[in-house]
C-alpha cells in the first residue's frame, strides 16, 4: 500500500470526457464538453482561446488513450491521481472514465489513485446562456444523510479503497469532499459528526482501514468546526482567481496572494493544510459570450492571464516548500484535464508539453 510519509503530488481528474444518457437527453446524442472547448473563441484582445489539446480529443472510457496521458503525467512527476466521483443517493454518472478508462487500463493497477466526492450533479445546460439563474440550481444539489453517506463510503471501500494502489495517508484511505460547505449545511454539525462516525464504524466492522477525510473549499463560517466534525485536513480544488475581483487577473500575482492564505486556512481549521495549485483558470467555454455585459458569476468568472509553464513551476515550488515545512503529506494540482475551465496538465498546442515539464522541473 502507498503509506509512505512523504510529500506526494496528486492531480485531480475530471472523468467527464464521454457521453452519458443525461447529457444525451439534454443536449444531443454523443455530446461531450469537447464541443465547448473546440467552439470557444477569443472574447478580448490576447484571449487564449480556443485551447486545443496537442494529442487530440479523446474518450476517457478508452483505456489506451487514458493510459498514454497518465503515463506522461507519471513520468513527469505526478505521484497519483484524484478522480471525481459523482454520487447522489446511489445514482452515479461519469463513472466509466474511472472504472473503464483508468482502472481498465495498463496503469490501472499500478498508478496510485484516490477519489473525491463531487457532491453536485453535472450541468444540464452548456454553454450556460442565462445569467438570471443560480450558479447551482436545485437539480444539481446532492442531498445526503447518515444512511446515504455510509452507503457511499461503503461503495467506495468495496470498489476502490480495497485496491492495492489506493492512496493512504498514515495508513488511512484518502477521501475528499468537493463542496464541504454544502455537506455541512445539509447535515448540520451534529448530523455531519454522526454520518462521519457511522461511516468509520462501517469501515471498521467490514475490515477496512479508517478514513483520512479532507474538506475542500470550506467557507469561513464552517472552517472552524471541521476538526470537531471529523475532518482530518483542509485543501482546495482551484484556489484561483479572486472570484469577485477584476475580469482579468495576472497569474503570478494571484498565485502568490493565494499562497499567502494557506497558513490562515490551517490556523482557522486547526488541521493540516494541503496546498492545491492550478496552472490557470478560464471557464469561458462553459458560458455563452455576453460581450461587455459579461455576468459576474460562474462560468463567467474572472479569467487568469499571464499563465505559462514557468509561472506555474514557481507556484508549484512554493507549494512543495510549504508542504515540507508544515508536515503536509500531499499537494495537489487542479487539474490533469479540466480543459473547459482552462486548468490542465495535458499537452496543448501553445506550450506543448510545457505544463508537464513544469511539474518535473518543480520537484
Amino acid at each position: 500500500m502507498f503509506n509512505q510519509r512523504q510529500v506526494r503530488l496528486l492531480a485531480y481528474v475530471y472523468s467527464g470526457w464521454h457521453p452519458i444518457a443525461e447529457r444525451d437527453e439534454s443536449f444531443h446524442p454523443g455530446f461531450t464538453e469537447w464541443e465547448l472547448v473546440r467552439a470557444c473563441r477569443p472574447r478580448f484582445e490576447g484571449h487564449r482561446q480556443p485551447r486545443a489539446p496537442l494529442l487530440g480529443e479523446y474518450d476517457d472510457r478508452d483505456p489506451e488513450a487514458v493510459a498514454a496521458r497518465i503515463e506522461l503525467a507519471r513520468d513527469h512527476g505526478i505521484d497519483g491521481l484524484v478522480y471525481g466521483v459523482f454520487w447522489c443517493r446511489g445514482k452515479r454518472v461519469f463513472e466509466e472514465g474511472l472504472d473503464r478508462g483508468f482502472l481498465g487500463s495498463r496503469v490501472g493497477a499500478s498508478m496510485p489513485f484516490a477519489v473525491m466526492w463531487a457532491n453536485r450533479m453535472p450541468r444540464r445546460v452548456l454553454p450556460v446562456r442565462r445569467a438570471d439563474l443560480p450558479v447551482i440550481d436545485g437539480s444539481r444539489e446532492v442531498p445526503t444523510d447518515e444512511e446515504d453517506f455510509v452507503a457511499f463510503v461503503g461503495m467506495l471501500a468495496e470498489n476502490y479503497f480495497a485496491r492495492d494502489n489506493y492512496i493512504r495517508v498514515d495508513g488511512r484511505s484518502y477521501l475528499s469532499i468537493f463542496d464541504s460547505t454544502f455537506f455541512l449545511r445539509e447535515l448540520g454539525v451534529e448530523g455531519a459528526q454522526r454520518a462521519i462516525a457511522a461511516a468509520r464504524e462501517w469501515l471498521r466492522a467490514h475490515g477496512h482501514p479508517d478514513l483520512h477525510l479532507a474538506a475542500i473549499d470550506p467557507a469561513s463560517e464552517s472552517i472552524g468546526c471541521l476538526r470537531d466534525v471529523g475532518f482530518d485536513s483542509v485543501t482546495h480544488y482551484v484556489l484561483l482567481p479572486r472570484w469577485k475581483g477584476e475580469t482579468l487577473q495576472d497569474y503570478a500575482t494571484e498565485a502568490a496572494a493565494r499562497a499567502a492564505e494557506w497558513h490562515g486556512f490551517a490556523k482557522r481549521s486547526g488541521l493540516p493544510y494541503m496546498p492545491s495549485v492550478a496552472p490557470g483558470w478560464d471557464a469561458s467555454p462553459r458560458g455563452a459570450d455576453f460581450g461587455e455585459a459579461r455576468p459576474d458569476k460562474y462560468p463567467w468568472s474572472p479569467v487568469i492571464t499571464g499563465d505559462d509553464p514557468d509561472a506555474f513551476a514557481t507556484a508549484l515550488r512554493r507549494a512543495h516548500d510549504y508542504a515540507a515545512a508544515h508536515d503536509a503529506p500531499l499537494t495537489f494540482v487542479a487539474s490533469l484535464n479540466e480543459w473547459s475551465e482552462g486548468h490542465y496538465l495535458e499537452p496543448d498546442e501553445q506550450f506543448g508539453y510545457g505544463w508537464l515539464e513544469a511539474v518535473r522541473d518543480s520537484r
